[in-house]
């Protein structure tokens, strides 16, 4: 049986490969999409004081730590049993819409974006931000940079540290915000929204009006019918930092909806011995393996995900997008909201919409007459000793949860991050697109390699944050080759 291997997978953080293996006749058999590193956090955080979790887990990912950051504070208001003041809350959400406005503009100008400025057929010299600059040209790249320094500034301003926040104490926030401040958090918002509006029109004119591209974006090759799953507010409309998981089935009827506490109630995870991922699962439809549709319990926790789910956008330009998105993509509105978009690709179009979501969002909490409020924090008095966390991590739904002892002991942790809730639909996705390129009598080249990479690219996985599943062994493989590069011998242990 003949073997493709994608070694290294690319543009993503951490590290994966995909192995296709091809029948005699040249058709796909079977593909695997492997994680071959164990980062280990929620074993080696048991013994530690648990307020130090938001200092420790953010060191979990260089992309994403203020997501890390912000489950963890959450997790610890229920363990110490302290309900943060309103203004520490909404400092907290000005941080973290911040933060989704630099990690958005990363993926979509570098990591997801060069398949379409640079095309999924072009060398892959040239699929990277420089060659989205040589593209574009270099004032929109240095557009982009200058969106990630000011972003970046606001993040160390609030949050103490410009990669790995400080700020975030259990019952509120480290200190205020000044006037000073509030005034500079305001314009860097206003040149936010500017600058996701030129994204979106950007999306628009080299995606949208591609023949091309579209029909790639509406083609069977990325689709998927799977459960929704996002964090609404109380309107049903998508909130980032606070609120309810809802659940809703692939035709759009909501199934569950849950505090994030009593996330244990309705995800399951199923483990597999290729890879360190778990397979999150609704426990209701139980695993059944790497199919969709309305009988299997795999889910999604997306960017589109989270507009599936939801009733709409709580900003008007946002809002404007929004619709226009599922209108263009064909949704139909069942009982007054639209029916969700499954093929995956659109996932880049909802990102760049929650781009624009993130800095309105931005722009309402930096004019808040509440934001420079000092009562930035309640003290906690007493440890409950159990504590669940969740926000909407840029890759989906991420939940922190910790035990200790009457001393502050940790005794238990888990996580299940965003890439962790997409592992099965990664896979699924993965598997379609070799299936669906791949046939006999087909040369498989750089270009089709890369819309199989392109699968995975569009979940925009975080694999340092996900591995998690441990065997009780080290798997280990050794390959020592001649000066051609052929393997002479191999050395394995499983």
């Amino acid at each position: 049986m003949k073997r493709v291997t994608i070694d290294p997978i690319t543009r993503l953080e951490g590290h994966g490969k995909i192995e296709i293996f091809l029948t005699p006749e040249g058709d796909v058999a079977k593909t695997y999409f492997q994680v071959p590193e164990l980062r280990g956090f929620e074993q080696f955080c048991i013994g530690r004081q648990v307020e130090d979790m938001p200092v420790i887990t953010n060191r979990i990912c260089g992309v994403c730590p203020e997501a890390h950051h912000m489950a963890s504070v959450k997790a610890l208001d229920a363990v110490f049993g302290v309900e943060p003041p309103s203004v520490a809350k909404k400092v907290r959400e000005l941080f973290y819409s911040t933060f989704y406005v630099t990690d958005h503009t990363t993926h979509f100008y570098a990591l997801g974006g060069p398949d379409f400025i640079v095309g999924y057929d072009a060398p892959s010299s040239d699929r990277n931000i420089l060659g989205v600059i040589r593209k574009v040209g270099i004032e929109i790249g240095k557009q982009v940079i200058e969106c990630r320094k000011r972003n970046h500034h606001v993040i160390e301003m609030i949050g103490g540290r410009g990669i790995h926040p400080a700020a975030g104490q259990p019952g509120g926030w480290s200190k205020p915000v000044s006037e000073v401040e509030r005034k500079e958090i305001e314009d860097i918002a206003r040149q936010n929204v500017d600058f996701a509006l030129f994204t979106l029109k950007a999306f628009d004119d080299i995606v949208l009006k591609n023949p091309t591209y579209l029909d790639l974006i509406l083609s069977d090759v990325y689709l998927h019918k799977t459960y929704s799953m996002g964090t609404v507010d109380s309107q049903n409309r998508v909130n980032f930092y606070d609120g309810l998981i809802r659940v809703v089935d692939p035709d759009g009827i909501e199934v569950m909806k849950y505090h994030p506490s009593d996330y244990l109630q309705h995800i399951e995870e199923h483990v597999e011995p290729w890879t360190y991922l778990k397979f999150p699962y609704l426990k209701r439809f139980g695993w059944k393996g790497f199919v969709d549709g309305p009988e299997s319990g795999v889910y999604t926790a997306t960017p589109l995900s989270r507009l599936n789910v939801s009733d709409g956008l709580a900003t008007p330009k946002a809002q404007e997008h929004f619709i226009r998105m599922y209108e263009t993509l064909g949704s139909k509105k069942v009982s007054g909201r639209f029916q969700p978009i499954h093929h995956r690709l659109a996932t880049h179009w909802a990102r760049v919409i929650e781009l624009l979501y993130a800095a309105e969002r931005m722009l309402e909490l930096a004019t808040d007459p509440e934001i420079t409020s000092p009562d930035i924090r309640r003290i906690p008095e007493k440890i409950v000793g159990v504590g669940v966390g969740s926000v909407e991590a840029p890759r989906g739904t991420l939940t922190h949860h910790y035990e200790c002892d009457e001393r502050g002991i940790l005794t238990k942790v888990n996580m299940i991050v965003g890439t962790t809730n997409n592992h099965a639909p990664i896979s699924m996705s993965i598997s379609r697109a070799a299936e669906k390129l791949i046939s006999k009598g087909k040369i498989i080249e750089d270009g089709l390699l890369n819309q199989i990479e392109m699968a995975f690219r569009l979940y925009d996985p975080c694999l340092s944050c996900a591995t998690h599943s441990l065997s009780g062994s080290m798997p280990l493989s050794v390959n020592i080759r001649n000066y051609q590069g052929e393997i002479i011998r191999n050395f394995s242990r499983v």
